[in-house]
């Protein structure tokens, strides 16, 4: 019989998984609360009655992803992982430090289907979706291997979140609960590259969860060129959606756009962007492309990067352009489990 893994529990199905074991709903609070304390084990759970630990050995389990590959950045201390979940799948997260306190980027699916041109991610297609306690996990284990606390989560990783939405909600629930994690919902984001009915069921489900859009061009033609997505929603719905989104929630919406060399960084994109989002409850994330070799595409200069981004700033739409990051490791998305597939064809 397959064990069941904990951390894919929320507290409340939790509580009736030992409620079936014959146990007091109590207990799982007990074991909840000491598996985000970072027990590895059920021995380390002294609180229960020997007994109970011994049942729960050979009925459960609490790990779900296994640490592969670990890469620290010299320059700023952000640790890159890659993780093994179960079925021999690997899945990337970032550990980045910050003024305001560390972040994690916890990925949502072994691969993806998105099949965005620029992005490395998804170069293998889709594997799988992982689970909610594969999603936490990724978290845990980076928070025990650094020995810090992680006070925020962008779950911008490998896969589209919305693409695992069931799965993404019980994480986030896991994330959050006060008996776990404790994880604010409003220092926790997710990035999608526009599935719009989950944008709006995520307006209801989640209003308090902080929502990142990619857009990463300001026209149909060129997003059908890097996101096949858009080939399904155009720019006009996405931004009507976004709108309804600001409307439902009155909280603003993040808009990521990667700044690929020649291809989306010209001034004339710029403007054509900001008349876009003009009036917009909205933030620009511009995000200097970290190169890949596997797509052809390039990131922009600092000094086009700075241009773009005064030009969305005239128009009065609030613009950053993100912090490079990791630049000394494997820092795009999907590079790490690229690189490591490669030096095991060699081994």
């Amino acid at each position: 019989m397959e064990k069941q893994q904990l951390k894919d529990l929320t507290l409340e199905e939790m509580q009736k998984w030992v409620e079936s074991l014959g146990e007091k709903k109590f207990r799982a609070q007990q074991i909840f609360r000491r598996i985000y304390e970072g027990a590895i084990s059920f021995e380390e759970m002294t609180e229960l009655p020997k007994e109970l630990r011994s049942r729960l050995d050979g009925c459960a389990e609490i790990g779900s992803v296994r640490q592969i590959r670990r890469q620290i950045s010299e320059k700023d201390g952000t640790r890159k992982y890659l993780f093994q979940v179960r079925g021999g799948a690997a899945v990337e997260s970032v550990f980045m430090k910050y003024r305001y306190g560390n972040t994690a980027c916890l990925s949502s699916q072994a691969g993806c289907r998105m099949g965005c041109a620029f992005c490395a991610s998804g170069a293998d297609g889709l594997q799988r979706n992982l689970t909610a306690g594969e999603i936490v996990d990724q978290m845990i284990s980076m928070s025990r291997d650094a020995q810090e606390r992680i006070g925020h989560i962008v779950v911008m990783g490998t896969g589209e979140p919305f693409d695992n939405y069931d799965e993404l909600i019980r994480a986030i629930r896991i994330l959050h609960d006060q008996n776990g994690p404790d994880i604010s919902l409003r220092n926790i984001t997710v990035s999608t590259c526009g599935l719009l009915p989950k944008i709006l069921s995520f307006a209801r489900d989640m209003p308090q969860v902080s929502l990142a859009v990619s857009l990463h061009a300001a026209d149909d033609e060129k997003r059908r060129i890097l996101m096949p997505v858009a080939s399904s929603y155009s720019m006009a719905e996405l931004l009507n959606v976004c709108r309804q989104y600001t409307e439902m929630t009155r909280r603003r919406i993040t808009f990521e756009y990667a700044l690929i060399d020649g291809v989306n960084d010209a001034e004339e994109d710029a403007r054509k962007l900001s008349v876009r989002l003009k009036g917009m409850l909205c933030h620009v994330n511009l995000i200097p492309l970290n190169r890949v070799r596997e797509s052809g595409f390039a990131g922009t200069t600092r000094k086009k990067a700075e241009k773009f981004a005064e030009i969305l700033q005239k128009y009065r739409i609030p613009v950053t352009i993100r912090r490079e990051l990791g630049s000394d490791i494997s820092a795009a998305c999907g590079q790490l489990r690229l690189q490591e597939k490669e030096e095991s064809k060699d081994r």
